[in-house]
């Protein structure tokens, strides 16, 4: 098992001008995928506030990008995205549900990456302090932790991603899976099946949760909240942006990914 511990940038930087357009389509129709089992379980509502977002830049020849966010009475927020420019290496997919406070299930983390190689993102965002709160992480974590081991074990071709800013280390869970990888048929096949296997298992989760006391539901929703916006400033990645469209736009962007500018309100009445 070896480590990647480079920046997106350097990554995208060092290496040739590659296109990744073949990888992107994966990408994007995995995501397509797994959103539909999301769409079949939600009312979902898009928020006004993005629908201008629905294409920026100038793709497929010039950097370009999506971004769709939804809420609705069990979701606070969720965003579906990509941004990039696949045809010289670069592409950046999103698809992230943060639940409403009614329920304490971590929330959906997943995000896919050619930078030209392979990365992907899959996480269980938890709602607690997992050192303070051993009986989530016991309902939450310890089932998967010997998949998780296993996948590790299995396919040495992984590189663990060791972002070299602290913060967004600090943000990954005990079975989050941050690996670069090869563009090949049995790495994307098995992202595929990680995918599909992730949402499944936190679709099961939100069917068998029991509810928040409504007297708990604000200090939740308040710390989602800033959980969301922190993780979204602070993306290294969200250089490629400014690189991209400018410091204005991918302000909007990042503002887009927390719920920044949302019209919305939030479930449960909870305070934006």
């Amino acid at each position: 098992m070896s480590e990647t511990p480079q920046a997106v940038q350097d990554m995208t930087d060092e290496a040739p001008a590659t296109d990744v357009t073949d990888t992107f389509e994966q990408w994007r129709a995995l995501l397509t995928e797994v959103k539909e089992k999301i769409d079949a379980r939600f009312e979902l509502h898009r928020d006004p506030s993005t629908k201008d977002l629905d294409t920026y830049g100038s793709p497929p020849g010039s950097p370009g990008g999506s971004l769709a966010a939804y809420t609705g009475p069990e979701v606070d927020w969720m965003v579906h995205s990509w941004l990039g420019n696949p045809t010289r290496g670069f592409a950046n997919l999103h698809l992230t549900v943060w639940l409403g406070p009614h329920i304490r299930v971590p929330h959906l983390g997943i995000a896919l990456l050619c930078w030209p190689g392979g990365w992907f993102y899959l996480d269980s965002v938890p709602r607690t302090n997992l050192l303070a709160d051993g009986g989530y992480y016991d309902r939450y974590y310890e089932p998967v932790a010997q998949d998780w081991l296993s996948v590790r074990e299995e396919n040495p071709e992984l590189s663990w991603f060791t972002s070299r800013a602290g913060f967004i280390r600090a943000s990954l869970s005990p079975t989050a899976y941050c690996y670069a990888m090869p563009r090949d048929d049995h790495h994307i096949t098995l992202v595929r099946r990680l995918t599909h296997a992730h949402v499944d298992r936190w679709l099961g989760w939100v069917d068998e949760a029991e509810p928040v006391p409504e007297e708990q539901r604000a200090a939740l929703a308040a710390a989602d909240l800033a959980t969301r916006r922190n993780i979204a400033e602070r993306d290294p990645a969200n250089v490629m942006g400014v690189r991209y469209f400018g410091q204005e736009t991918t302000g909007r962007l990042v503002r887009a990914l927390w719920g920044g500018d949302r019209e919305s309100p939030r479930p449960g009445g909870a305070a934006s």
